[in-house]
């Protein structure tokens, strides 16, 4: 909902896509995680991605790029490699808000229009393994006690381990818990002006009055009623929605893995 009030700006524009994680990986594709370091941030890795970003933003004619792969959450000393003068909307939301929603997609039925969105920004040699991957996700998924995918969103660290061990919707929380804390880890590393923090549940109670705060620090432009239009795909009927889903065992399970962190952002089991 932010990125696409974001867009509703002259000048401001995004991929036709949720995620251009293809792209973020080319040059990499091999690494079994998303945890991309920086050193592997390697001058024809990062020609190629910035040429990505600068062809799109030209094309588009664009002052601001929105980009908001997930997994990019992992790799934030990668992406500033990457791109040395970018700024972050650090979005923190209820993690166990998150396991419900995520554990949603984790189970998501074949999205065929949605894939051919994506599938135009995937490097042509990095198609085949990338093929190879989502039909061994799919044909797990068919087999799958808990009629889920192999995997599903951001790739961390001994996540094969992960979810040979835990519950659905105790690998959603420690995947939560991976992307939250490595971010803010790297956020010590870079200039406080760069990083902008947001809680999804002030955004979607005021959204007018965060949207104008965040385009302030972004310096981007624009009219009182220009962002009262901007707000109107924005909505709170999510808040608490994720919490429902899970049933007090769940709750319970869930909440001990991530406990610590929900408290470190004012959120409670």
């Amino acid at each position: 909902m932010l990125r696409n009030a974001l867009c509703e700006f002259k000048g401001v524009g995004t991929w036709p896509c949720d995620e251009i994680n293809y792209i973020w990986r080319h040059g990499n594709i091999h690494y079994e995680t998303d945890e991309l370091s920086c050193e592997m941030a390697t001058p024809k890795v990062k020609g190629f991605i910035t040429k990505e970003f600068d062809e799109f933003a030209d094309k588009h004619k664009l002052n601001f790029l929105i980009e908001k792969t997930c997994a990019n959450s992992l790799r934030v000393p990668f992406v500033d490699r990457i791109i040395p003068e970018a700024k972050y909307i650090f979005m923190i939301r209820d993690g166990m808000d998150v396991v419900g929603s995520a554990s949603i997609r984790w189970r998501a039925k074949l999205d065929i229009p949605y894939i051919f969105k994506k599938i135009r920004y995937i490097p042509l040699f990095d198609l085949p393994l990338y093929s190879y991957h989502y039909i061994s996700s799919r044909l797990y998924k068919l087999f799958s006690k808990e009629k889920r995918l192999s995997f599903w969103g951001p790739r961390f660290k001994n996540s094969n381990k992960v979810v040979k061990k835990y519950s659905l919707e105790e690998i959603c929380a420690i995947q939560w818990q991976r992307c939250v804390t490595l971010s803010e880890e790297s956020f010590q590393n870079i200039s406080s002006d760069r990083i902008i923090r947001v809680k999804y549940e002030d955004f979607v109670l005021n959204p007018d009055v965060e949207l104008r705060r965040i385009t302030g620090k972004l310096g981007i432009t624009h009219t009182v009623e220009q962002i009262y239009k901007a707000v109107k795909v924005v909505s709170s009927d999510n808040i608490g929605k994720g919490r429902k889903l899970l049933n007090k065992n769940k709750l319970i399970k869930v909440s001990s893995l991530i406990l610590k962190t929900l408290r470190v952002y004012g959120y409670k089991y």
